[in-house]
């Protein structure tokens, strides 16, 4: 059975009343993988607004496995700890990692978000070194639109996280670069110009699901449901 990993931060964790992008990849692999597979992680819940924590499970549509590892506020700074405990207890095969735009936003700069990639990759090597990680660059959110030191760094993570993925990338243990969608507009594809709404879903789904595909030759080109 493979397991995947859902990792992230507000984009993947997803808040009360949302499907998540989660929702949308577990429907193309149940329909697409032609074998049994499972979504993996320490924590099931959404985030609350309305008591700012990770407390809700109002999933637009809750009868799906939930598990993942995302955190609203947390990055790779925050995962990269975390990472070799979760894949160690819930025997993880591949993680679905979205991370960095808070890292950049509000803990450090890219070159040191860099190097927590590199953490990170190296505790869930230590925890299975077959691991295979695919991986999303940054989405420039409305911020970048209007702050040009922070775009600038955005541009920046995603240059070092592409050579990163080159640099550490190993048979036995892939690392896959997650184009993001091309048609991917933040005034059309999310609620506040950073977190995704239905049709942004899809998309980030679509974007992991035709890397694997393409690269893995796991699943079936994607059909947004």
């Amino acid at each position: 059975m493979l397991r995947f990993m859902p990792v992230g931060d507000s984009m993947t964790i997803g808040s009360a009343g949302e499907h998540t992008w989660r929702y949308r990849m577990w429907r193309h692999l149940r329909d697409t993988h032609g074998g049994p597979f499972a979504l993996v992680g320490p924590r099931e819940t959404l985030y609350d607004k309305a008591a700012d924590a990770p407390t809700s499970y109002e999933y637009a549509d809750p009868d799906f496995p939930r598990a993942h590892l995302a955190g609203w506020g947390e990055g790779w700074l925050h995962m990269a700890p975390l990472i070799g405990d979760a894949v160690r207890a819930h025997r993880a095969n591949v993680l679905l990692v979205s991370l960095g735009l808070i890292d950049l936003g509000f803990y450090t700069n890219a070159e040191q978000t860099s190097e927590n990639v590199r953490a990170f990759v190296a505790e869930a090597r230590r925890a299975d070194p077959r691991i295979r990680m695919a991986v999303l660059p940054v989405i420039p959110n409305v911020r970048a639109e209007s702050d040009t030191p922070f775009a600038t760094e955005v541009t920046r993570f995603n240059e070092l996280l592409a050579k990163a993925i080159a640099d550490l990338d190993e048979p036995r243990s892939p690392l896959l670069w997650v184009s993001p969608p091309e048609s991917y507009d933040i005034h059309h594809d999310t609620y506040d110009g950073t977190h995704p709404n239905a049709s942004g879903e899809h998309r980030i789904a679509a974007a992991f699901a035709e890397a694997m595909y393409q690269a893995w030759d796991l699943g079936a080109p994607y059909e947004a449901r």
